[in-house]
């Protein structure tokens, strides 16, 4: 029977990233557990900063957003694969798939957002330090932060209008473990012209501009640094924003290597497997980079425990 198209369609199948039966309860563990410390550790990243005092600062505030942010993203895709695990079942419904498109999006574009301007941020820290809390005062992190979210929201729900267009064939199976954009294109009946236009303006405009602005925010770093005389100078000034391009680099290296990955192979179940490092693993470790060599964070967390102030 020829598949048809079939504008009302209700329900897509997630393949996810195996379809071997005995791999599913390995799979269900460690994406639970993976799941539960990203949670857990940015939740403790936040209350840490919300809950001391000595964390009021535009850095923490702009972390504290970034935790909550990948919180957002993980929760978005994590537990309806566990669930489909445990009930054996790969169907996401209509309503799911476009739910999920969204919030993915917005977390998404958020977090580069948010990572651009933690790097300003850094550079004025270095660059101008005796002007960094005159500069960074509360009404213009504010501000950035709520024109992160802005932008980040109005993206997301144009892109996500532009999908309620798509028509698709009865049989839709996405091979992946979560309802991506590009995945959803690919499957449509009809007309996807536009859905691609606007896919790759924003992936230049939303992706391009804060990567270019955490390039430009580091070239400055560096020829600041470098007017350092002292080495100790030196290496006080990159340590503090060594955890920030940590994440920057994992951040990206790992998007750069899904789209690697799906340009150079054909099986799309490999390029869902490598998505998990930017999508899961990512998220996991960003509180790990940001307070294991972290003093105030460390320190907070200690006195959250306690329950000194």
């Amino acid at each position: 029977m020829e598949p048809g198209n079939d504008t009302r369609i209700s329900k897509f199948l997630l393949l996810g990233i195996s379809e071997d039966p005995t791999l599913q309860p390995f799979l269900f563990g460690l994406f639970l557990f993976m799941y539960l410390v990203t949670v857990l550790g940015n939740l403790l990243i936040i209350l840490a900063t919300v809950s001391d005092s000595h964390l009021h600062t535009p850095m923490y505030f702009f972390l504290a957003n970034l935790s909550f942010a990948d919180i957002g993203f993980t929760s978005t895709t994590i537990p309806k694969m566990l669930v489909n695990i445990q009930t054996q079942s790969k169907v996401i419904t209509y309503t799911g798939c476009i739910a999920q498109i969204f919030f993915l999006i917005l977390f998404c574009v958020l977090d580069n957002f948010l990572l651009a301007v933690m790097a300003y941020d850094r550079y004025v820290a270095i660059c101008y330090p005796l002007h960094y809390m005159v500069i960074m005062n509360h009404r213009l992190c504010g501000l950035l932060v709520l024109a992160c979210w802005a932008t980040t929201a109005l993206n997301s729900l144009l892109e996500t209008l532009m999908a309620l267009r798509l028509s698709f064939c009865t049989d839709v199976e996405i091979p992946h473990f979560v309802c991506e954009l590009n995945q959803l294109v690919l499957l449509a009946c009809s007309d996807t012209l536009p859905n691609v236009i606007v896919m790759y303006f924003a992936a230049v405009l939303l992706g391009g501009g804060p990567f270019a602005g955490i390039l430009y925010s580091y070239s400055k770093i560096v020829s600041s640094v470098r007017a350092i005389s002292s080495t100790q100078g030196k290496y006080k000034a990159f340590s503090t924003c060594a955890s920030h391009l940590s994440v920057v680099s994992l951040f990206y290296s790992t998007l750069l290597g899904v789209y690697l990955s799906s340009s150079i192979t054909q099986n799309s179940q490999s390029t869902a497997r490598a998505s998990v490092m930017y999508s899961v693993v990512t998220p996991m470790l960003n509180p790990f980079i940001y307070s294991l060599r972290n003093k105030d964070i460390m320190g907070a967390l200690r006195r959250l425990f306690r329950g000194k102030p």
